[in-house]
This record gives structure tokens, C-alpha cells and sequence, in this order.
């Protein structure tokens, strides 16, 4: 498997993913201050212009969920999707918030170009951020966390996903200290040794 992704982007939640699970990969990083995201040779492979996306050899996958869910299948004795259906909906109920409201908050702040021509109303959505992932780390706090992880004591892919977005919160001026079930989370996760391997690498800034 071959992974395209740049440091600090969600991307980082796949890279996570593969080293946990120890399956072989390589690892192709992007450089967004080139604009290589942008380039022929990349939409070539995701034409979509963004990260991650995960050659398997049996085709490209394209959006975080879809990568980390697919990674997991590759080692079902660790149950990183679980098989409880009730907590595999949890699971996806967690990812489908943090792709659908949570990062598309975040990315108000720098990626206002997508959403308004107007330099005024990207403005407006930059000023927004601090209150709009405030709110959205506090749904995290008081709703998704149902325990150290979040489906309790049992690791999923959705907790890679988490602990990536986590880890804008401070940049997006959250008071990450009113949240002491979101620093117990990434203390938590932090005992990882691919969460710790990531910070190593520098993929976190």
C-alpha cells in the first residue's frame, strides 16, 4: 500500500492507522506549501486535490473513514471496526461528525476559498472558528467520549480520527483546559506507540 498524506492534515490519522497495524505501506508526503496537492501528477491519483489517499494496489481510497476502515479489515483480530453492531454505528456516528461539522469548522479558518468569494465573508468564517469548534470540542467532551476512547476501554479507527482533530483545538483557540475529558483522551492515546511515532516524525507540527 502506498499512503499520500501531509503533517499536520487529517491524514495523520491514517498514517496512525498503518503503523498500529503494522501492515507494510510507504508513505508519500505532500508538500502543501508547493501546492503539490494542486498538481497534474497528484489529481492524477485524487483528483479531489487533497489527503489522505491510499493506493492498495486494487485501487485509490479517497476520505479518512473510508481509509481507516479499510486498513482495519486488513487485520480483523484486532477489532478496530467492532462487531457489535450497535457500537460499529457509534463508531461511524463519531467519524461521520468529525468529517461532516467538526473539520469543516476548522477549516473556516484557512480554507474560507471554498465556501465564499467575498474577502469580507471569509473573514466572518475565520473570526467563527474560535466559537464553532469551542462548541463542537464540547460535544466531543460531554456526548462522544463514553469513557478513555470513545466507545469506552475499546480502541476503534474512530479514535485516530479524534486524536487528529484534537490536536488543532489549541491552533483554533479552544481552551482545551475547561476539556479534561479531551486531555484525557489524548493522554491516553499519547501511550500509543504509533500516536508517539507520529509525533516523532514531526507529522503534528
Amino acid at each position: 500500500m502506498k499512503l499520500y498524506y501531509a503533517p499536520r492534515t487529517i491524514s495523520v490519522a491514517a498514517v496512525m492507522m498503518l503503523d498500529e497495524t503494522g501492515i507494510e505501506h510507504e508513505l508519500v508526503a505532500l508538500d502543501f506549501g508547493a501546492g503539490e496537492q494542486t498538481g497534474a501528477a497528484y489529481h492524477a491519483i485524487n483528483p479531489k486535490g487533497r489527503v489522505p489517499a491510499l493506493d492498495t494496489g486494487d485501487g485509490v481510497l479517497t476520505e479518512t473513514g473510508a481509509i481507516l476502515e479499510f486498513v482495519a479489515a486488513q487485520v480483523p483480530e484486532r477489532s478496530l471496526v467492532p462487531g457489535d453492531p450497535m457500537q460499529a454505528a457509534r463508531m461511524r456516528e463519531a467519524m461521520y461528525y468529525l468529517a461532516s461539522t467538526m473539520h469543516v469548522n476548522h477549516a473556516h479558518k484557512m480554507r474560507g476559498h471554498r465556501w465564499a468569494d467575498r474577502e469580507e465573508s471569509r473573514r466572518d468564517m475565520t473570526n467563527k472558528v474560535v466559537q464553532t469548534m469551542t462548541d463542537s470540542a464540547r460535544y466531543v467532551e460531554e456526548r462522544m467520549l463514553r469513557g478513555p476512547l470513545i466507545l469506552g476501554e475499546a480502541l476503534s479507527v474512530a479514535d485516530f480520527y479524534l486524536y487528529t482533530v484534537c490536536s488543532w483545538l489549541e491552533g483554533d483557540g479552544v481552551d482545551v483546559e475547561a476539556l479534561p475529558r479531551i486531555r484525557a483522551f489524548r493522554t491516553e492515546m499519547e501511550g500509543r506507540a504509533s500516536v508517539r511515532h507520529a509525533h516523532e516524525n514531526g507529522l503534528f507540527g
